[in-house]
C-alpha cells in the first residue's frame, strides 16, 4: 500500500516562550508543509529528502536516536522509536517549508512521518505528545508542545487558543477580510545550539522562587530578585495576558488593538526575553509602517527566522513574503492501493 501524509507548518500570532511553562498561545497552521510519500511494508524505514542530503535508513527498533546520521534523520528516528510501527516505509520527503525559519518544519516532519507509519489521529493530543517526545529525543532541546499540537489540531480559517497547562484547544475564527503574512528576516534559526534551553532553565529558576509562572501576574514578576530572571518572568506573565487580550480584540473586530498587542509582544521578546535580532527588529519596523498592516512581531522562538503580520487582505507589501493567506487545516493522510 502506498501512503501520502501531509502536515502543515505553523506560525504564532502571539504567545511565544509560554508553552513550556504551561502558558497560553495563539498559533495557526499555514498552507506550506511537509509531505511524506512511500510504500508500507518490510522491516526498515528508508526515506530520502529532496531538501536534505543523505537518507534516513532505520530499523523498526531504534536504540540510540542521537547517534543516527545524517542529523536530520534523527527526527524520523525519534518518531520510529516512540511509535514502534509494525512495518516499515520506503519513500520520499518533500517540503514547501523553508528550513531554519521557525515555521515548525521539524514538527511537520514528525507528524507526517508518524501518519505515514500508521499512527492514529483519533486522539490528536496523544499523537502530538508522541511527536514532542520524538523531538526531545532527536535534539535534546526541551521544547514545548505548541508546534505538534497546532499541526494536528488546526482548524481552517481559525486561530487556535492553546492552553498549554490543560492542553485544551479553542478555535477562534479569523475575521473576514484579514490575512496573515509570514516574512523572512533572511537569518537562519535553529534551536539546537541557541539559547532556547537556557531560557527554559531560567524560567525553571523563576518558578523555584515564584511558583508556577502560569499563575503569576506581572506584579509578581517584579518581586524576582535577579534582574535577568525578573525580565524573563515579566515577559511570560505579560505574554499570557496578551494572548487573551488579542482573543478579545479579534472577537470584537478591533484589529488595530490586536495589532498593537502584537507589537508589544515583539518588544517584550526583544527586551525582556532577548530572543530577537537586528534583522527581525528591522522587518517588524518596516511592516509596522506599511498601510493596511495592523501589527507584526517575530514568530516562534526567535534567534532569527521569520516575522508574522496581521494585515488587510488588500494591503500591498514590499517585504520577502514566505506565505500569505488564511489559516489552513490539520495534517492529513491518504492511502493508495
Amino acid at each position: 500500500m502506498t501512503v501520502t501524509a501531509w502536515a502543515p507548518g505553523r506560525v504564532n500570532l502571539v504567545g511565544d516562550h509560554t508553552d513550556y511553562t504551561g502558558g497560553l498561545a495563539l498559533p495557526l497552521a499555514i498552507g506550506l508543509g511537509v509531505e511524506v510519500r512511500g510504500d508500507r511494508g518490510s522491516d526498515w524505514v528508508m526515506l530520502g529528502s529532496s531538501a536534505m542530503e543523505g537518507v534516513a535508513e532505520l530499523p523498526l527498533v531504534v536504540s540510540d536516536v542521537g547517534a543516527v546520521e545524517p542529523a536530520w534523520a534523527r527526527y524520523v528516528a525519534g518518531v520510529v522509536a516512540e511509535l514502534g510501527p509494525d512495518d516499515g516505509l520506503s519513500g520520499t520527503i518533500d517540503s514547501t517549508l523553508p528550513l531554519g525559519r521557525g515555521l515548525s518544519s521539524s514538527a511537520a516532519l514528525e507528524v507526517a512521518v508518524a501518519l505515514a507509519l500508521g499512527a492514529s489521529v483519533a486522539n490528536p493530543l496523544a499523537l502530538a505528545q508522541l511527536c514532542q517526545r520524538a523531538e526531545h529525543r532527536a535534539t535534546g532541546v526541551p521544547s514545548g508542545i505548541m508546534d505538534q499540537l497546532t499541526v494536528l489540531a488546526a482548524v481552517e480559517d481559525s486561530l487556535l487558543r492553546l492552553d498549554c497547562r490543560s492542553l485544551s484547544v479553542t478555535p477562534l475564527a479569523l475575521p473576514a477580510g484579514v490575512e496573515v503574512v509570514v516574512a523572512d528576516s533572511g537569518t537562519e534559526r535553529t534551536l539546537v545550539g541557541s539559547a532556547y534551553g537556557e531560557r527554559v532553565a531560567e524560567c525553571a529558576r523563576v518558578e523555584a522562587e515564584l511558583g508556577p509562572l502560569r499563575d503569576a501576574t506581572p506584579q509578581d514578576a517584579e518581586r524576582v530578585a535577579d534582574p535577568v530572571l525578573r525580565r524573563r518572568a515579566r515577559h511570560v506573565t505579560t505574554e499570557n495576558a496578551r494572548v487573551d487580550a488579542v482573543v478579545a480584540a479579534l472577537g470584537s473586530g478591533d484589529l488595530r488593538h490586536a495589532g498593537a498587542l502584537m507589537v508589544a509582544s515583539h518588544a517584550s521578546l526583544r527586551d525582556d526575553y532577548e530572543v530577537s535580532t537586528p534583522a527581525l527588529d528591522a522587518l517588524v519596523q518596516e511592516l509596522r509602517g506599511t498601510p493596511g498592516v495592523y501589527g507584526s512581531r517575530l514568530t516562534g522562538a526567535g534567534f532569527g527566522g521569520c516575522v508574522v503580520a496581521l494585515c488587510d487582505a488588500s494591503a500591498a507589501l514590499d517585504v520577502p513574503v514566505v506565505w500569505r493567506g488564511r489559516p489552513t487545516g490539520p495534517a492529513t493522510l491518504r492511502r493508495h492501493t
